[in-house]
């Protein structure tokens, strides 16, 4: 009888070591959703499925927040890999009207990002992107009156294989950009 209780405990020991928990500090669903990506090719929430993710919202003549955001997203890109970490990313312009791909491409390639895991996306209107903002990360988009800016939520937001937005992360602090490779190093 020690034997099995003994092996159950170490087969237990395992399993718990293979896949370490995070703490969360969010809990919403993704809603479905199919826009184009700066080569003009479609990617959806489908594509995405059975992989690990991290999200922002940004537009490309932002003059604030973007810049140093794209910049860190950047930086974890190439933190992980480094790290051999299997992850994609994707950012999503809140500013449809003037972000096309080919003004998302030279975004993306003013901070050096490696398309192979990283979607710069468009393709939708602006109330469509605030709804899906607000419904799938609780962040919010907003009109800057009198003005071609806008307001948004500064988060990088960390997705799970089922498509989950479990935790948020400051976008516009280098410091958290550990945090999530840590995060990220747990689960995978």
């Amino acid at each position: 009888m020690k034997k099995y209780v003994w092996m159950l405990g170490l087969i237990l020991f395992v399993l718990t070591a293979c896949g370490e928990e995070i703490e969360t500090n969010m809990s919403e669903t993704v809603e479905s959703f199919s826009f184009t990506n700066q080569d003009k090719e479609q990617v959806s929430l489908e594509d995405l499925k059975g992989s690990w993710w991290v999200a922002d919202t940004i537009f490309t003549n932002c003059e604030t927040v973007c810049p140093p955001m794209t910049q860190n997203m950047s930086l974890l890109q190439d933190k992980v890999q480094e790290e051999g970490i299997s992850v994609q990313f994707v950012s999503f312009s809140i500013d449809p009207k003037n972000d096309t791909p080919e003004q998302l491409k030279a975004f993306g390639d003013k901070f050096g990002a490696d398309y192979s895991n990283w979607s710069f996306l468009t393709g939708y209107d602006f109330q469509t992107i605030k709804e899906f903002s607000i419904k799938s990360f609780r962040n919010l988009v907003g009109e800057v009156p009198d003005s071609d800016q806008y307001m948004h939520g500064t988060s990088f937001f960390l997705i799970n294989p089922e498509g989950k937005a479990i935790k948020s992360y400051s976008g516009t602090n280098r410091a958290e950009l550990d945090k999530i490779v840590n995060d990220l190093k747990k689960v995978q």
